[in-house]
């Protein structure tokens, strides 16, 4: 049975899972563009792309991160009570 703390965490994780799914689409979306501007010899464009890509990667894996510690918090919580 799950408790309201562990529905709790474990939506706050879901939103987290969310979160870093749009990054990584994003991330995705600059990434392409990059490439299609270093197809264009557009530096300054791939440049810029590229630059967003990586930020967005960064903010993917933190809230990746941030939901597999949620989860895992509640997953040990039930072993420690056991």
């Amino acid at each position: 049975m799950t408790t309201a703390h562990e529905h709790e965490v474990h939506h706050a994780a879901a939103n987290d899972h969310r979160k870093a799914a749009h990054h990584f689409e994003a991330a995705a979306k600059h990434q392409l563009l990059a490439a299609e501007a270093d197809d264009k010899d557009d530096e300054v464009a791939a440049a810029h792309h590229a630059y967003l890509a990586y930020g967005h990667q960064i903010q993917a894996i933190k809230y990746a991160e941030q939901a597999a510690v949620e989860d895992e918090s509640v997953d040990h919580a039930d072993v420690d009570h056991e």
